[in-house]
């Protein structure tokens, strides 16, 4: 006998096909329940927008942020030089060099010519922070300096030699210099690393010297600088006038059609309805938590370990500084990273003897719990630390990146403090609310109590011996 949906009978075949048997019978979804799962795919396709925006919203934020402070303009190049402290909120910023960080406008401006000082670590990225080119030793000048031309995405003009030059995938680039301290008595000394940032100039590349504006080296050292990403609505309006003003071709068909899902279209008003601004807002909630959720339970490959024997990861999880694994783009690892770093250049991830840098970090002590700021940790570093520029130990929080604000100001350390030494070499590095009893100021970095932290150890200049790893930095250990 034939059921009556049309499915299977007694003694003869299926009359019926599976998808119309598993949906509702072949029937029309009642209406609320198509309005729900209508919700819950704007839900889903917002959460995805996210993740893969995230690149982009984060380097807005520092655009924003710096701008509103310092202004905008090709000439304006902020420089942070009494060092960043936790008064600066920026994911993972890095304490122990110099940072000069600026926002160029190829739209307005046409195509710039950066001149870049030697012995510059340095990148420029467009606004996805896909990397440009590196600056200084893996860079095409190796350090020398030189002149970089950035071209707009749609310049179609001629293009004179006698430069490194480079094409944008957006209008919008973010270039990032880093500079080295000199080594004071005992202490940094932020002075050579400014006087080689502001030998930077930029400039239009058809304008006459005569109308070129004069830099300006803002000093954003000591100024409370709101710089990160939006955690409200306004991640969406901010998105929007981003596609509004890149090129099409800035962001990939498919990415552009999720995108239109949730009404974000290049050109067309951006009007959520009621029950769409309500997904949008739950996404903006629970989108950095689901980011936030991978971290802490880890990968199943644990390809973001550094070693087999201790808790140390790396943010590209073994991959390319573009996450890009062998035959995949890995989105989970790259949202995170841009949920508390920014900036991702070849010369971070590349195995380059005396050039680039490294940053082993770790959530974790030794027997595998969450650092916990309410306790005493200690970090012991083997002698001879690979690092042939300078090396640095910085506390972050965890969801965002940004430094620890306790008295201390600084929560790191650095190769340039006249650190006491163990009678082997070592040196031990101490975190905690408190500084323990006989521990010099520049031994200890002090963390919050009842927040999580993460440890980051920076090398600048790595040598053979952190990658084949003769010389591993211990697991932190509970005091």
């Amino acid at each position: 006998m034939t059921h009556a949906t049309g499915g299977s009978t007694e003694d003869g075949p299926e009359t019926t096909s599976p998808l119309v048997r598993q949906v509702n019978g072949g029937n029309w979804l009642p209406q609320a329940e198509a309005e729900g799962l209508r919700a819950e795919l704007f839900h889903q396709r917002a959460v995805h927008a996210y993740f893969t925006m995230q690149p982009a919203l984060n380097v807005i934020g520092m655009r924003d942020g710096s701008e509103a402070r310092f202004g905008k303009g090709y000439q304006v190049l902020p420089i942070w030089k009494d060092r960043m402290d936790s008064r600066a909120w920026v994911p993972t910023p890095n304490a122990d060099v110099i940072y000069s960080m600026s926002y160029l406008d190829l739209k307005q401006t046409g195509p710039l010519v950066v001149n870049a000082p030697a012995n510059v670590i340095g990148m420029f990225t467009d606004f996805f922070q896909r990397t440009i080119t590196d600056v200084g030793a893996v860079g095409p000048d190796r350090a020398r300096g030189g002149l970089y031309l950035l071209l707009p995405p749609d310049y179609d003009g001629p293009v004179p030699g006698g430069y490194f030059t480079f094409t944008s995938r957006t209008y919008n680039v973010f270039l990032f210099f880093r500079t080295i301290m000199g080594r004071g008595d005992g202490v940094p000394d932020p002075a050579a690393g400014v006087a080689v940032a502001e030998k930077t100039r930029v400039f239009p590349l058809w304008e006459e010297e005569k109308d070129v504006a004069p830099m300006e080296f803002p000093n954003a050292s000591g100024i409370r600088l709101d710089m990160m990403y939006p955690t409200d609505s306004t991640y969406w309006t901010k998105l929007k006038e981003f596609v509004d003003y890149e090129p099409v071709a800035a962001i990939d068909p498919e990415l552009r059609g999720v995108l239109a899902s949730i009404g974000i279209i290049k050109g067309r008003p951006f009007e959520p309805t009621p029950w769409q601004r309500e997904q949008l807002d739950r996404a903006v909630e629970t989108a950095p938590r689901m980011i936030l959720a991978l971290a802490q339970l880890g990968r199943e490959d644990e390809r973001q370990r550094y070693y087999h024997d201790r808790q140390w990861e790396q943010a590209w999880a073994g991959g390319t500084n573009d996450w890009m694994q062998e035959s995949y783009l890995d989105v989970n690892t790259r949202a995170r990273f841009f949920q508390y770093a920014y900036s991702s250049a070849p010369a971070m991830n590349m195995h380059s003897t005396g050039a680039g840098s490294k940053y082993p970090y770790t959530y974790r002590d030794a027997d595998g719990d969450f650092l916990d700021g309410s306790g005493t940790y200690r970090l012991h570093l083997p002698p001879e630390v690979p690092a042939g520029l300078f090396w640095a130990v910085t506390a972050y929080n965890i969801t965002d990146g940004t430094m620890p604000e306790t008295e201390q100001l600084l929560p790191s350390t650095n190769g340039y403090y006249d650190l006491p030494q163990n009678d082997d070499g070592s040196l031990d590095i101490w975190f905690g609310p408190a500084k323990p009893d006989g521990v010099v100021d520049a031994a200890f970095i002090q963390t919050v109590p009842g927040r999580n932290f993460i440890v980051a150890l920076r090398l600048y200049g790595t040598e053979h011996a952190f990658y084949d790893q003769t010389w591993k930095p211990d697991d932190i250990v509970k005091a």
